[in-house]
């Protein structure tokens, strides 16, 4: 029975996990997608927006 559990990958010798490269891959994309998201965000059209939204919520009556 053990055989075929090892078979299947459910035995010990499985990885599990991340190894360090794998981490700092992961690391660096959300790194650039962070800065990405920043420069849209911050930019023209999008911070006007914001405000807009924001500028109505604050104005809202009850």
């Amino acid at each position: 029975m053990r055989a075929r559990w090892h078979l299947l990958g459910f035995g010990a010798g499985r990885d599990a996990g991340m190894s360090t490269s794998e981490y700092a891959m992961g690391t660096i994309a959300a790194c650039a997608f962070a800065a990405v998201l920043y420069k849209v965000v911050t930019s023209g059209p999008v911070a006007a927006a914001l405000q807009s939204v924001v500028e109505k919520a604050l104005h809202a009556k009850f």
